[in-house]
């Protein structure tokens, strides 16, 4: 995806920083170079994910589905370099209206999907803590179908791009050049890209930012009230910085990007010379498919943190059902049906790593 001078999303070829002059061939190929091994690496490492979690996705837990959900968007994300790298070294665009809609479609698409996943993430994370029986009780088609509902919301805000969007072309010094652009008035479009800046960054930023808040007012008072002395971080803790890490570097690569596409929408023109417009597009570019290399390395992390999370949970839950097997016959009963809303919990849990530990 590009940033144009007009102001609109597109996919179109660099402008001539000189025809044939060393300048243009060493940022394109250094671009090009970038993004190939982004790809290379962001695939593999997604694909390798997706292999991981998939084994054990008919335990259904939320962690595992939610990690499912990124890496198949990064995945879908990271499939259009190639059409990008491909235009930027032919300077022109061969892949049709169809080409045009399918992959402006799929960047807002994915980038949604992801931070729509996050947030379903640091809530999940957040009821866990602070009303834990009630996560229990939530069944495998209710985590199933948050995710369904992620996809189905993403693609609804991606429908206008997906319409809207098409083949276009324009005069240059070396012939006609083909393009893909919105054919939207620039009122609309500036309230389709605030609607959309609004949606990917604005209010996820605000509900991940609430969570984390009331979560860590709870960790807070937790530490005050408990006599343990250790300093060391629990694998409860461990798992949510993990998530809250993945938030940030989603904004830290996504808001360079957004900044760019709103500044003109905002604010007077840049007057940038051809030759800063193209690197600066280059750099906002390599950024946002950065995310989707580098996630795949937090998600391993982060499943390590979650099963520390559930060893140490397994072991309360055995020390807490193993108290009721030695009181008299008359409470035992009582102690089983306590204990089993906890443990329907931990069997769609904790069986999951197993297949896990030869992975990871």
């Amino acid at each position: 995806m590009n940033y144009s001078k007009s102001g609109n999303f597109s996919i179109s070829p660099p402008p001539n920083i000189g025809s044939g002059s060393m300048d243009e061939l060493v940022i394109t190929s250094t671009f090009g170079t970038l993004l190939s091994l982004v790809y290379i690496v962001g695939v593999s490492g997604n694909v390798y994910t997706l292999m991981v979690m998939c084994h054990s996705i008919r335990f259904a837990t939320p962690m595992y589905i939610s990690i499912i959900n990124l890496a198949l968007a990064d995945l879908l994300y990271l499939s259009t370099i190639p059409f990008v790298v491909c235009t930027y070294f032919l300077k022109d665009w061969y892949f049709g209206d169809v080409g045009c809609r399918i992959l402006l479609s799929l960047d807002l698409l994915t980038m949604h999907a992801s931070i729509f996943t996050l947030t379903v993430m640091c809530t999940e994370r957040y009821l866990a803590v602070t009303k834990p029986l009630d996560t229990v009780k939530r069944s495998k088609n209710y985590r199933k179908a948050i995710a369904s509902g992620v996809w189905i919301l993403s693609l609804i805000l991606t429908f206008p791009m997906m319409i809207m969007v098409n083949q276009t072309t324009k005069h240059a010094p070396g012939g006609v050049k083909r393009m893909c652009a919105p054919t939207w008035g620039p009122e609309a479009y500036k309230i389709y890209l605030t609607i959309l800046f609004s949606t990917s960054i604005m209010a996820p930023g605000i509900v991940i930012g609430y969570l984390y808040t009331r979560l860590a007012r709870t960790y807070v008072e937790s530490q005050r009230n408990s006599v343990s002395k250790g300093n060391k971080r629990s694998p409860k803790q461990k798992v949510l910085i993990m998530i809250f890490t993945i938030v940030l570097v989603f904004w830290a690569c996504f808001l360079p990007f957004w900044i760019w596409q709103l500044l003109p929408l905002y604010h007077k023109p840049l007057t940038l010379a051809s030759h800063t417009h193209t690197c600066i597009n280059y750099l906002v570019a390599c950024l946002t498919y950065s995310n989707s290399c580098i996630n795949p390395f937090l998600y391993t992390l982060l499943t390590k943190n979650y099963r520390e999370y559930l060893k140490n949970r397994h072991r309360t839950l055995y020390r807490y059902t193993s108290s009721f097997r030695n009181r008299p016959p008359s409470l035992y009963s009582w102690g089983k049906s306590a204990s089993s809303i906890n443990q329907s919990e931990f069997n769609s849990e904790t069986l999951v790593m197993a297949p896990l530990k030869e992975y990871l």
